[in-house]
């Protein structure tokens, strides 16, 4: 259990100190504003960047493991979607409930948990699953983009839905570091170093923006965080376990790593995501803290439980 809360007590910490220095008003009511601007436009591209360019084509090709996780992740999303829709007919606001109950924070909790937990080869499970929620990313943003625009002509929100896709530095950033991986090149060390810097900046500066959001009053019901929370620490990897394990009988290496990367909490993308396109982000703030305090007991029990059997 220690492990577990070493990693994830730095997400909680980083959380508090934004709510912390809002309140005592050591960071001014602009501070969140700007360091999304920030994340945004250039620390979360560059992080994603990086991590791209340095994963090889070759470790990511384990497609039970792919199933596996991309089907737990799009069911979910799938369900949550639907059940927001129906309720309030916003095809973007129930794109945004989706993916805060399908976005596991892989990059910044999966990787060092999965290493601790499963040794070395735990990583390549934690890298594929990161890709993975890169493309449930893209699947949310183009039905966030139709949400937007549904009031246009067919062709209309085709041709912006594309355009935003080609203009979001949060899905170019991450093809661009696999294009670049492909051609086996290497940065100019300077460069690399820059983009290097500004990628450790982007998860304290977005879990401290978060913080910062969370003084502010939700109109939303705590029932809708609490819901979208439930869905993704325990209807996610329950599914990602029915899956590897039952139906496709993966390796216990494999079904172990798809059950704790489904079981990690909401990453800050989505939260991201709603500042980039200016949206409500008070649900999606409080399912971050929700899933990041809860996943503590969650993942300790799993991991428990996988060590005696």
């Amino acid at each position: 259990m220690l492990y577990v809360f070493n990693v994830v007590l730095p997400v909680f910490l980083l959380i508090l100190i934004g709510y912390v220095g809002g309140h005592s008003g050591k960071l001014g009511v602009n501070a969140a504003i700007e360091l999304n601007r920030f994340v945004v436009w250039l620390a979360l591209p560059a992080q994603l960047f990086n991590f791209a360019a340095n994963s090889g084509w070759q470790t990511l090709w384990q497609p039970g493991f792919i199933t596996a996780f991309f089907l737990s992740c799009l069911i979910v999303f799938v369900l949550v979607l639907l059940i927001s829709w129906m309720r309030i007919r916003d095809l973007a606001a129930a794109s945004f409930n989706g993916l805060s109950a399908s976005y596991s924070n892989t990059g910044y909790m999966g990787i060092p948990l999965c290493a601790l937990a499963l040794g070395q080869d735990g990583l390549a499970p934690a890298i594929i699953s990161t890709f993975i929620v890169f493309a449930m990313f893209a699947l949310a943003t183009v039905l966030i983009e139709i949400g937007i625009l549904s009031h246009k002509k067919s062709h209309e929100i085709v041709w912006s839905v594309i355009k935003s896709l080609c203009t979001n530095p949060l899905l170019i950033a991450p093809v661009a570091g696999l294009i670049w991986a492909a051609s086996d090149l290497t940065l100019y060390d300077p460069i690399a170093q820059v983009i290097a810097f500004l990628a450790a900046a982007s998860t304290p500066c977005a879990l401290v923006s978060i913080g910062l959001f969370l003084m502010q009053k939700s109109v939303a019901a705590p029932a809708q965080a609490w819901g979208i929370s439930l869905a993704k620490l325990v209807l996610q990897p329950l599914i990602a376990w029915i899956i590897a394990g039952p139906i496709l009988e993966l390796p216990n290496l494999w079904i172990n790593a798809v059950v704790i990367l489904s079981a990690l909490p909401t990453g800050t993308g989505p939260f991201m995501l709603a500042q980039y396109y200016k949206a409500d982000g008070s649900v999606i703030s409080r399912v971050v803290l929700i899933t990041t305090a809860s996943s503590l007991l969650i993942l300790s029990l799993f991991l428990w439980w996988s060590n005696r059997v």
